[in-house]
């Protein structure tokens, strides 16, 4: 009875805030599609916001490919910022952490990922996008290794909240969204070997 209360309320509260979204971008005629875009791109640095609405919500306003390309496109830029922020304060936050054994551990491990390894993190939709870009910032991921691992990642991460929408509530309860993105990640894992292996790159 809890479960479902709370599934009521969540699904209350994602469709009016989409429904808000959605009326603002309409009412501001040639400003909307801009709105739309910066969105996409503050999403990346501000984590509390919902990225799937503001996917679905250019879909509507740009149709399909047009939503699609969009929010592939500002997704990578704002996950670009993220990092590049990220980067810029890495020397006080490692000193701040000097001595934190785990810490520094963790960032060993994150900063030797592959290119293969980055993208599957990236691919999966409910890895929390934001963290990794303030991780791979911090820890000096070679950017082009980062950028790469992005435009291939969020390929099938927008694809994914495109179809799903603002059901996000209710994808929990199918299975097949779990294979679904099963699919996805094994793709962009795929991809990214193939991409490796024609253009000989060896980070």
């Amino acid at each position: 009875m809890y479960y479902n209360n709370v599934v009521v309320f969540m699904q209350e509260v994602f469709s009016n805030f989409y429904d808000f979204i959605t009326n603002t971008i309409t009412s501001l005629g040639l400003w909307g599609p801009i709105l739309g875009c910066f969105l996409i791109v503050l999403e990346s640095i501000i984590p509390i916001l919902p990225l799937f609405v503001f996917i679905a919500i250019n879909a509507i306003a740009f149709g399909k490919v047009g939503g699609f390309l969009i929010s592939w496109v500002c997704t990578v830029i704002g996950c670009s910022i993220a990092y590049f922020l990220a980067q810029k304060f890495s020397k006080y936050v490692k000193k701040k952490f000097n001595k934190n054994t785990l810490f520094q551990n963790i960032l060993l491990f994150i900063q030797n990922l592959s290119l293969s390894q980055i993208t599957i993190i990236l691919a999966i939709p409910f890895t929390p996008a934001f963290m990794i870009n303030v991780v791979a910032g911090i820890t000096n991921i070679p950017f082009k290794r980062y950028l790469l691992a992005l435009i291939i990642s969020k390929i099938f991460l927008v694809c994914f909240w495109g179809l799903i929408g603002t059901g996000l509530i209710e994808s929990f309860k199918h299975p097949i969204n779990l294979v679904f993105i099963a699919i996805m990640v094994v793709l962009a894992y795929l991809i990214t070997i193939i991409i490796k292996k024609v253009f000989k790159i060896d980070w």
